[in-house]
């Protein structure tokens, strides 16, 4: 459990949520040519900003002050099996933002259950709640993928990327942070 540097991990929370807000206004300035996906982007970036408010008010409840941005190693590794060439990099992009999203649910679920089974209910229901947002995140960028590509293709690439995030996973090690 990763309470022994609590505004670690809030820091780091801050700025995941804060990239993930970026990250899909930075795929509208891409891929600006399809109303729905600029529209299910826009309002991605705006519930993970919401995120990001959240956490700076529980910073500020718990009187942590935040920390400065890490780099993600993660989030790198797991972005350099996108293809280069398009439309394929856009499926992969979307596919990775699938795969980012649901390992954020999963630690978020693993922080809810570590908090409560210490007895810290206000940060259990907080990232109960969260948890749920990135898992619906995560289907709504495969779902985004799945404009632009068959199912079995989507299927074949979340296979690949899985193998390769598999990879990604042990050599970056465990630490105070959801990524």
């Amino acid at each position: 459990m990763c309470t022994k540097d609590l505004g670690a991990l809030l820091s780091d929370h801050l700025h995941c949520e804060r990239k993930a807000a970026e990250n899909a206004l930075s795929l509208v300035r891409k891929y600006p040519h399809n109303h729905r996906f600029v529209e299910t982007l826009a309002r991605l970036a705006h519930e993970e900003t919401s995120h990001v408010i959240q956490v700076t008010l529980l910073l500020e409840e718990l009187g942590i002050a935040p920390r400065g941005d890490m780099p993600n190693h993660y989030t790198r590794g797991l972005l350099s099996e996108a293809r280069n060439n398009e439309p394929h990099r856009r499926v992969d992009l979307m596919l990775c933002a699938a795969f980012i999203e649901a390992r954020s649910d999963e630690r978020l679920q693993l922080l809810a259950q570590g908090f409560a089974n210490s007895g810290q209910s206000r940060l259990a229901d907080f990232y109960d709640v969260l948890a749920n947002a990135e898992e619906r995140h995560a289907q709504v960028f495969v779902e985004l993928a799945s404009m632009y590509e068959n199912a079995a293709v989507v299927r074949e690439r979340m296979d690949a990327i899985g193998m390769h995030e598999a990879k990604v996973l042990d050599d970056i090690g465990m630490g105070c942070r959801v990524h």
